[in-house]
């Protein structure tokens, strides 16, 4: 939830409520490792008072802030509700595909929501949904109090509308509210670790990125920023978005840099399972498509098919995807960058069909951004009838 005090959001104040999001906010030390980890600026223990305190004084003097804090969304987002307290913007991360191992329901401690899980899950259930639905109620709130409200697309709409709550999909999920245009262009999460274990390695890509794509200002700020505020976690890694072509174009540097040496082992080359191509999914990534196509799951299938052939190293499809097994089919893959020549031609390959899967199927569904991104880069759309027919 975000509240700026004016109508522009320049700098801001922020409350983040510190569980619910398959995180272990209340089990030992979750919060003080968001801090520790940079997730957060501020972790609050003495309350939702206290937070707000800190949010609005920080909002009034146009100082950003984020302010961690430990609580339940399903009792602190109806809470917020019921004060009539203001948010400009408002979303939800709650991990309700899996509301009997994914959602404590209010009123419950995690301990107690642990025991009756085991005993009576039944009744966990029931009293999940009872709280979700209560909980979407209040983000509705919002919605009418004129917020803007999205979702991030982990069935918390999906198991309120099952509750009874019809008006559950009135707010958008961030995809068809931000993403799609992008996914339009083939633009996605594109990742890569290091399997030297050294981050001087990642230092070394970032570096290269950056010369590579002089003209991409937000890749340029994120390449900054994530240095300083996102800590490794495992192998070294980094993540950014890149688009059809720039992505084959950034996978072949990687490669040299391995060949040459600047770069000490291998580079594991991947996406996430959010990506334009490569999924069906109608309460996320193809949510609300322009031609009713949101179930439509031969496309991940294909892009699975197509990074086979292109010469992927792993390739999987698998089910559920942040949603829940049933609602979504995914394709995910890596690709490695050993140096070798061998691996340049597969890496080209593979970075190519794997975002172009998304600008056809974009294509294929009418979107405008995703027929003008194939003309502009040579595709060809055998589903798109030949100019003057």
């Amino acid at each position: 939830m975000t509240a700026t005090g004016h109508e522009e959001l320049l700098d801001v104040g922020e409350v983040a409520i510190d569980r619910q999001p398959r995180h272990a906010g209340l089990v030992g030390d979750g919060g003080d490792r968001r801090v520790r980890r940079a997730n957060c600026r501020m972790q609050v223990h003495r309350g939702l008072d206290d937070a707000l305190a800190r949010v609005r004084g920080a909002a009034a003097a146009r100082r950003p802030l984020s302010v961690g804090l430990l609580g339940n969304a399903a009792e602190v987002v109806p809470e917020l509700a019921r004060r009539g307290e203001h948010f400009d913007l408002v979303t939800d991360q709650t991990a309700a595909h899996d509301p009997l191992n994914g959602y404590v329901p209010a009123g419950l401690s995690v301990a107690a929501a642990a025991a009756l899980r085991s005993s009576d899950p039944d009744e966990y259930l029931q009293q999940a949904r009872a709280s979700i639905a209560t909980h979407v109620e209040a983000l509705l709130e919002y919605v009418r109090a004129g917020g803007y409200v999205f979702d991030y697309g982990n069935n918390l709409r999906g198991e309120a509308r099952e509750a009874g709550v019809a008006e559950a999909f009135s707010y958008p999920g961030f995809v068809p509210a931000y993403i799609r245009p992008l996914f339009c262009r083939g633009v996605g999460p594109f990742r890569w670790a290091a399997l030297s274990g050294d981050p001087a390695d990642i230092d070394v890509i970032d570096g290269t990125l950056k010369e590579l794509f002089p003209d991409d200002p937000l890749l340029q700020r994120w390449l900054e920023l994530a240095p300083e505020r996102v800590a490794f976690q495992g192998l070294p890694a980094r993540i950014c978005w890149l688009g059809y072509g720039d992505r084959a174009r950034a996978g072949l540097a990687i490669n040299d840099l391995v060949r040459s040496g600047r770069v000490k082992a291998p580079i594991v080359i991947g996406r996430d399972h959010l990506d334009s191509g490569s999924v069906a999914s109608p309460y996320r990534e193809t949510e609300s498509m322009r031609d009713g196509s949101d179930a439509i799951a031969d496309w991940p299938i294909l892009n699975a098919l197509l990074n086979v052939a292109a010469g992927a190293t792993w390739v999987s499809v698998h089910h559920g995807g942040g949603v829940g097994i049933g609602n979504s089919i995914h394709a995910g893959m890596v690709v490695v960058a050993d140096g070798t020549a061998e691996m340049a031609e597969r890496l080209e390959r593979v970075l190519t069909t794997d975002p172009g899967t998304g600008v056809l199927r974009h294509a294929d569904a009418g979107y405008p951004d995703a027929i003008a991104e194939a003309e502009r880069q040579g595709l060809e759309l055998p589903m798109q009838p030949p100019p003057g027919e």
